[in-house]
């Protein structure tokens, strides 16, 4: 990869403020790579989707960061904070530095405007002092872009199929050509043929156009295929981290484990669906100790009373990190 395009240092979000705050994102910390895809697995409530909008400062109230740094590298330029830009500065930052794909495409574009009209808009408030022609143009080349005729600009969110509204989002995440694009369950809501075409189509747009992509899902299966690395998060907190085809070969924590066989494998004999016993933890009364233990059923001793550290589990291994006592850490994540 090359170099780091954002780094996520200890950051920390919380719902509402003073003693009865709930924290849904701990001590994150994740590294981005030029032209990576990262893929962030978990089950709902884990604090995937907190973790992107509080990355990007977009959380409703009353989420709020409570801690932590978002440093951004620019293509050319000084690293920045992106928590700490000023709300005109933000401004500019957004898409056409940094652009999010939303879980829900109807929800996203607008049903009273023409799809040309929201494409559009993106680009004039970013370049002001291009001509209403050279917007048409781009507009229309984002569309073909997507695999979407251009005469589509005219129609309404609504004239379009789920697939359809999907890719018209990424094509206008990629109006400005940002170095990072966010993607929030881009293709929950859709049948599975069409996930294949859209994330087909992303690993082809990132392949020309150089861009580096946070995946957000709680479906590994999409992840294993698509990803470069991956990030399990549960409880708030980043559990393991390794190359795609490593977590999926061998997982190290139980709950990488247990999602890996919450779906049927592509290839080989067939197998029985295990799952993962439980719920997930409720944020305002979390259990001591490793928050996955009460559902573990590898938990011993230490599990119920010390946190584990996330960190590589051997000296010789720097390509991954667990928080799991059954592979302590050698070292913490440095920062």
């Amino acid at each position: 990869m090359n170099g780091k395009v954002l780094e996520i240092r200890g950051l920390c979000v919380d719902y509402g403020i003073g003693a009865d705050a709930v924290r849904a994102v701990r001590d994150v910390d994740l590294t981005l790579h030029r032209g990576e895809v990262l893929g962030l697995a978990g089950e709902s409530g884990s604090g995937k989707s907190t973790l992107a909008y509080g990355l990007t400062r977009l959380l409703p109230p009353p989420g709020v960061v409570s801690g932590g740094q978002v440093i951004y590298h620019p293509a050319e330029g000084p690293p920045v904070d992106v928590l700490t830009l000023s709300p005109a500065r933000l401004r500019e930052f957004r898409w056409a530095e940094t652009s999010i794909v939303f879980q829900g495409a109807m929800n996203s574009l607008n049903p009273v405007h023409k799809v040309s009209t929201q494409l559009l808009d993106v680009i004039r408030a970013h370049e002001p002092t291009s001509t209403a022609a050279s917007r048409l143009a781009r507009a229309k080349d984002l569309l073909r872009l997507v695999g979407i005729a251009a005469d589509r600009l005219d129609s309404y969110p609504h004239q379009l199929s789920g697939g359809m509204r999907q890719r018209v989002m990424i094509a206008m995440a990629l109006a400005l050509e940002p170095q990072l694009v966010i993607m929030d369950e881009p293709t929950t809501a859709l049948d599975v043929v069409m996930q294949r075409q859209i994330l087909g189509q992303l690993a082809e747009l990132r392949e020309r156009l150089g861009f580096a992509v946070l995946f957000i899902t709680h479906d590994l299966s999409l992840l294993v295929e698509f990803s470069d690395r991956i990030a399990i998060m549960y409880g708030g907190r980043i559990v393991e981290e390794a190359p795609a085809a490593r977590l999926y070969a061998e997982p190290l924590h139980p709950y990488t484990e247990g999602l890996l066989h919450s779906f049927p494998a592509l290839r080989g004999p067939r197998r029985e669906l295990t799952g993962i016993p439980g719920s997930p933890p409720d944020l305002r009364a979390m259990p001591a100790g490793c928050v996955f233990h009460p559902r573990c059923p590898k938990a011993f001793e230490p599990c119920d009373e010390r946190v584990p550290v996330l960190g590589p589990p051997g000296v010789d291994d720097p390509t991954r990190a667990v928080a799991c006592w059954l592979h302590p850490a050698v070292a913490p994540l440095p920062r």
